[in-house]
């Protein structure tokens, strides 16, 4: 029988999020076990899986905090990525099956680059076989592992850059922007079709998740030695501060009575917040000290504004 944390609410960290640096060869699931066996975590979830090789900018939300992850899913991502052209593997990434070698070669710099560019602005993307996304509510990775692969439909993503930073074949060094969801082993797999030689994932650094950059990354070892949650506080990013980029309204009192009993909400409840009430989407709302009270959505009429997630305040 599992075993059940005995805490008092007050050993329990407020919620927000931890910038963790990934390791290679672990997985993004288990970075989340390992932080919640840490002092005053009690809830644990991450914004984005990284494969087990890769490694970099994971964000995770702790306690509280992870009701507010689906506002970091999506966030924009930056990668420093290494392509081997030349092999091609069934998982797209050099921990897979060798499918076809092909010799490299010569190929121009300016083959490269017009290649890469290819995949730049909006694209349909096919998400690999092996994948997190599920089926049925089994990953995908788990059907072809077992033989079965599974072809989600295409999916738009945006490449906003990528930058080439060193050519010494069979590899190639490179930088990427890109949307949520995108597969940077995909773009790697589809590159090596144009080129003609096939090719493969080989490396990839996270460098910056939803506006979080590798400035505010604690590694893991370092987290798994904090004994106490008075030190590990100091590292968690408090829910305001972390959702910087959505609008914010400050509650006087009668707001937060009206949040705390779930009352209607309407344009009336935000005096002084015309300017900042979004046309359409989301705003928080805080307590005069940044503390969150609550995540509203702001329907185009403005008419019916939807809670979509409230924090207790005392």
């Amino acid at each position: 029988m599992k075993k059940s944390r005995n805490f008092d609410s007050a050993d329990f960290l407020p919620g927000g999020i931890i910038i963790v640096d990934k390791p290679a060869d672990i997985t993004s699931a288990a970075v989340v076990r390992r932080i919640k066996r840490l002092p005053g975590i009690y809830k644990v979830g991450h914004a984005g899986t990284l494969d087990p090789f890769a490694t970099g900018v994971l964000v995770c939300t702790v306690n509280q905090g992870t009701r507010i992850s689906r506002f970091f899913l999506h966030g924009r991502k930056k990668y420093a990525a290494t392509m081997r052209v030349g092999t091609t593997t069934d998982t797209q990434d050099h921990t897979g099956k060798i499918l076809a070698e092909k010799p490299v070669g010569e190929i121009s710099e300016n083959a490269i680059v017009n290649a890469f560019q290819k995949f730049t602005g909006d694209i349909e993307q096919l998400p690999p076989s092996y994948s997190a996304l599920k089926h049925n509510g089994v990953p995908l990775y788990r059907y072809a592992r077992n033989g079965t692969f599974i072809q989600k439909p295409a999916r738009k993503v945006n490449i906003s850059r990528i930058e080439i930073r060193k050519i010494q074949l069979p590899d190639i060094e490179f930088d990427i922007q890109c949307s949520g969801g995108t597969y940077i082993r995909t773009i790697c797999s589809d590159v090596g079709e144009i080129l003609g030689c096939g090719g493969h994932l080989r490396k990839l650094d996270r460098l910056e998740s939803s506006g979080f950059s590798r400035d505010k990354v604690i590694d893991l070892d370092t987290l798994e030695q904090l004994k106490t949650a008075g030190e590990l506080e100091r590292f968690i990013i408090p829910m305001s501060e972390a959702l910087k980029e959505m609008p914010v309204c400050m509650a006087d009192g009668d707001l937060q009575k009206k949040i705390s009993y779930g009352q209607t909400l309407s344009v009336q409840d935000f005096p002084g917040c015309e300017d900042t009430i979004p046309q359409e989407g989301y705003m928080k709302i805080t307590t005069r000290d940044n503390r969150l009270l609550a995540v509203i959505h702001i329907p185009e009429n403005k008419f019916d504004y939807k809670y979509c997630c409230v924090f207790p305040y005392h």
